[in-house]
């Protein structure tokens, strides 16, 4: 069966072409088929699209509404899918991107895996949703722990893209807006979870790509009342937690002069109470969080009450992570890890 790829994009005209050639390298197949899923301002993006030779067949969806959700459920729409049995979704920012990556990915759901996700190594000071949030709340309630839940490349099967779409269509309405943005990286992943096996292809170097730290606070409240609604209503016995053994890779580098300094001004903005004192560690709120959902708060008010504890992590995070060596970036990352884990499961043992 042919395989497909989906590439949601917002004004990314300079990266399009190169992820588009990756994508058609890595499905290599005249009967697969590419769509482009667009939202952006002007018709840069899609004209660079359009303009770059593929063996696949290609499709442009453009005027879309805005948000990398709406913009996948509108492609998994079209019946020029229906038959593939793999589809790929890959970021359209990404600079350099790989073909083997990608066509890893594919090679992992031909052999089975309901969904295959990408593991990069994430720069010390990005990623701080899945580091803080998404994989250790994941791992802590499920069982799971994939290294890069929200790493924007991934291939699913056709089994469970039926599923989502489905599942989507159910979801309350407020839950609904929020995976029609950036919740549904977690919402493909958590759904994907409940049919089969998700597996992770391990890359060697940082994704490089678009910056999310200023769009932090639309990625939070889209991301995290799925992330706690999904987890806190999990339908399978959690797999037994334990300490983790694979260690975040927080990997190093140099930023410009004062960038620090200037995040953490912009995250006392969104701090009410920047110079509150707290007195529980970062993996208790989120703890918090999840049971409130599991005893019937909404979760996109539990999101709200844990906002400005977030905001305080990410900025404790940055202040004292700048001056540590990736080892020990890593161990910090690890140790919040595990205590959210025994939090949630006080029986896990080490391994």
């Amino acid at each position: 069966m042919p395989a497909a790829a989906i590439l949601p994009s917002r004004n990314e005209p300079l990266t399009i072409s190169a992820v588009t050639t990756a994508v058609d390298l890595a499905l290599n197949d005249m009967h697969g088929v590419i769509v482009h899923a667009d939202s952006s301002d002007g018709p840069d993006t899609a004209a660079a699209f359009a303009t770059t030779p593929t063996r696949a067949k290609t499709l442009v969806l453009t005027g879309l509404e805005r948000g990398k959700g709406a913009q996948i459920l509108a492609a998994l729409q079209r019946p020029e899918l229906v038959e593939a049995d793999a589809v790929l979704i890959a970021d359209t920012d990404t600079h350099a991107p790989e073909p083997a990556v990608y066509r890893a990915l594919l090679d992992q759901v031909r052999a089975g895996a309901a969904l295959a996700i990408a593991d990069y190594p994430r720069y010390w000071d990005e990623a701080n949703l899945t580091n803080h949030v998404a994989r250790p709340l994941i791992a802590a309630a499920t069982g799971l722990d994939v290294p890069q839940p929200l790493a924007g490349d991934l291939a699913v099967s056709g089994r469970v893209l039926a599923v989502a779409q489905q599942a989507a269509a159910e979801l309350p309405d407020e839950l609904a807006r929020c995976v029609a943005g950036y919740g549904i990286d977690a919402f493909l992943l958590l759904t994907a979870a409940t049919t089969g096996p998700v597996t992770s292809v391990r890359v060697t170097g940082p994704k490089r790509h678009a910056g999310s730290f200023d769009h932090l606070p639309a990625i939070y409240h889209q991301a995290v009342p799925v992330l706690l609604h999904l987890t806190a209503t999990w339908p399978l016995p959690p797999a037994p937690a334990r300490s983790s053994t694979d260690l975040y890779r927080a990997t190093d580098r140099a930023l410009p002069p004062g960038r620090v300094r200037e995040m953490v001004t912009v995250l006392n903005g969104l701090d009410p109470a920047p110079g509150g004192y707290d007195d529980d560690a970062w993996p208790h709120h989120l703890a918090g969080g999840w049971r409130a959902v599991t005893s019937g708060t909404p979760p996109t008010e539990a999101a709200v009450r844990l906002w400005p504890h977030y905001v305080r992590r990410v900025r404790a995070w940055l202040t004292s992570a700048q001056h540590a060596t990736p080892r020990q970036r890593a161990r910090i990352l690890t140790a919040a890890h595990n205590c959210l884990c025994a939090a949630l499961n006080p029986t896990a043992g080490a391994p």
